[in-house]
């Protein structure tokens, strides 16, 4: 197998950004439109949530149980194709003090092999208690046990990719230029 053949999970860099960024700026200018996919990564699983194209819905959309990562990449190739995304929002799991510990040094790896493999720009975004919350929401939505365990992964990317998506929001406005305000004699 050629070095250049799209089908390696050890992709040559891809013509876009090689590298996950962690700052949200450069990801904008990246992929300022279209739809996201967000990523909760594990070490068995990957939770993976997607928005709409306009950026304002976000839906939990399935759990990926981790194998060889050429098949991990290629059900995330299908899904970012299935979706039209644009970019990638992966979680990363850094230590509550702000460290990075080596569940966070493996994200970081999966973002560059993603962003190899995919072709796409890809954000870490930290998602420290992202799953706190997201058992915390299903749970007041009467979630029951099973149920929750089932689905925690896919609505912690909801949460991680959420969280993003408000950043985003709030990076835009601070850009906007202020309104004049009047002027009274």
């Amino acid at each position: 197998m050629a070095e250049t053949d799209p089908g390696r999970a050890n992709l040559t860099p891809a013509p876009t950004p090689d590298k996950p960024v962690r700052d949200a700026a450069p990801f904008l200018r990246a992929c300022p439109a279209g739809g996201l996919l967000g990523l909760d990564p594990g070490r068995r699983r990957i939770g993976v949530a997607g928005c709409d194209p306009t950026r304002l819905a976000v839906a939990p959309l399935e759990t990926v149980r981790r194998s060889r990562w050429r098949d991990d990449l290629q059900r995330l190739r299908a899904l970012t194709e299935e979706r039209a995304a644009t970019g990638i929002v992966l979680g990363l799991p850094l230590n509550m003090d702000g460290t990075e510990g080596p569940r966070a040094q493996s994200a970081a790896r999966m973002g560059r092999n993603l962003a190899w493999g995919l072709g796409l720009p890809v954000l870490l975004w930290d998602e420290r208690l992202s799953s706190f919350e997201a058992e915390d929401r299903m749970r007041a939505e009467g979630i029951d046990r099973n149920e929750r365990a089932r689905r925690i992964d896919a609505v912690a990317a909801c949460v991680i990719l959420r969280d993003a998506l408000n950043a985003f929001e709030r990076l835009r406005r601070a850009r906007r230029p202020a309104a004049a305000s009047p002027s009274y004699p």
